[in-house]
């Protein structure tokens, strides 16, 4: 008969850090069929997700937020630190800079809608994985197709990487009109201000692309 030897006691599980968290790889595949939420529905689902690992060290969902009949959605790559505080987008001192590229361009804050890709903040900052991507997708192509804006805006590298599904550098991204998802919404890049925060002599470039965007939105309002 085998010897039954005492255990140890074990010490409580310590709470997740970004060293400890969970994988961020999908625990289920994203949602196939595409979402037919309305927009409560939607942030409620957004708030129960748990697609993800990244799930187990937010501490709230960012939904995204503005004005549900926007004309211009703004696209960001992810939650920082501030935004995951907060539960709003770009809040911190990129969100100060985003606001007042927005007013230059005659779009201000109040009237266009802000979301992530990930609606979650990926530890210490980093890229989002593509399985986080997967997840949170669904979710950005059902707020597209709630809002049916005119044109969207998509701020830094990751984010224009992302809605594109191309690995284009930003610098070849830029200055060009590009579509989104299967309704074609026409989409812009620019820089993220955050690295305008860091590279302040590349806001020149920044404005000739919130120019473009401008024009590109009043044709497409216009039209």
């Amino acid at each position: 008969m085998p010897v039954v030897r005492p255990s140890r006691r074990l010490r409580p599980a310590a709470a997740p850090t970004a060293a400890t968290a969970p994988s961020a790889t999908p625990a289920r595949l994203a949602p196939v069929e595409p979402l037919t939420d309305d927009w409560d529905a939607l942030a409620a689902r957004v708030r129960d997700c748990t697609l993800c690992g990244l799930h187990a060290l937010r501490t709230q969902t960012v939904f995204g937020v503005g004005d549900r009949q926007a004309k211009l959605l703004v696209v960001g790559e992810a939650p920082g630190a501030d935004e995951d505080a907060r539960g709003e987008p770009f809040v911190g001192r990129a969100g100060q800079l985003l606001n007042a590229m927005l007013r230059a361009m005659g779009s201000p804050r109040e009237r266009v809608f802000i979301a992530n890709v990930l609606k979650c903040r990926p530890p210490g900052n980093r890229d989002p994985e593509p399985g986080e991507v997967a997840c949170c997708l669904p979710y950005l192509h059902r707020q597209v197709a709630l809002l049916q804006p005119r044109l969207m805006l998509a701020v830094g590298r990751i984010a224009a990487q992302n809605l594109l599904a191309t690995d284009t550098p930003i610098g070849q991204l830029r200055g060009k009109l590009h579509h989104f998802g299967p309704q074609g919404i026409p989409l812009v890049v620019t820089y993220h201000p955050a690295y305008l925060l860091r590279s302040p002599g590349e806001k020149r470039k920044a404005w000739a692309d919130l120019s473009y965007a401008r024009r590109e939105l009043r044709r497409a309002t216009e039209g």
